[in-house]
């Protein structure tokens, strides 16, 4: 990120960064790091693209997820639009494309991101790692579902990994992404071989009671 303004970093860095230690850890610190560097990856397909803009877009896009989780991308872009601190980056114009970018970045969107920018933090935001989406999914049933049997967890989780990520799932990207092609065919084959999905599921989650 050697192109992106000092100041700007410096202000995330210090003051944005910090607030995801609010979030659960599967959109704390460590998941906004791995997109900003994804985003940087991906930018590459596009011209013109502010990396200044991109950064921000990374840094803010979960912020808001620890207040409401189901409209986190409107709260988040909505805290990027009203700190004055990113008035100073940023002109009116640039600041209306990150913040539509933002409420963009959701897996469950239904519409195309309407900029470049949104095509590229939707598609950095997607997981591209079997044993970190197991492990997340595992994570959310534990937190939401608490009565569940392991059985319950299991066909829990097998039936979200196919709804998002199965043939016909749900999480989209609009760039060209190996990795994320990749995960897709290591996903779609769990998918058809539920047994191996059972045994990956457990030996993720380190679940040492295996009888189901």
């Amino acid at each position: 990120m050697e192109e992106v303004n000092k100041e700007l970093i410096k202000y995330i860095e210090d003051e944005i960064l910090p607030q995801y230690d609010k979030n659960d850890k599967r959109h704390g610190l460590s998941h906004i790091k791995y997109v900003i560097e994804r985003c940087f990856k991906l930018l590459k397909q596009f011209s013109n693209i502010n990396k200044d803009m991109i950064y921000a877009i990374a840094a803010f896009h979960d912020i808001a997820h620890h207040i409401d989780k189901d409209n986190h991308e409107f709260l988040s872009a909505e805290i990027f639009y009203q700190n004055a601190k990113m008035q100073e980056f940023f002109t009116d114009e640039q600041r209306i494309i990150i913040k539509e970018a933002i409420e963009d970045h959701r897996a469950s969107l239904e519409y195309v991101p309407r900029n470049d920018y949104g095509k590229i933090i939707s598609t950095a935001d997607r997981n591209v790692s079997i044993k970190s989406s197991l492990k997340r999914t595992h994570a959310y049933t534990l937190k939401h579902y608490q009565d569940y049997d392991l059985n319950q967890m299991i066909e829990r989780a097998y039936n979200h990994i196919r709804e998002k990520f199965g043939v016909n799932g749900y999480a989209k990207i609009y760039c060209k992404d190996e990795e994320f092609d990749k995960f897709k065919e290591k996903v779609q084959e769990l998918l058809e071989d539920k047994e191996k999905f059972i045994s990956t599921y457990l030996e993720v989650n380190d679940i040492l009671d295996k009888a189901i």
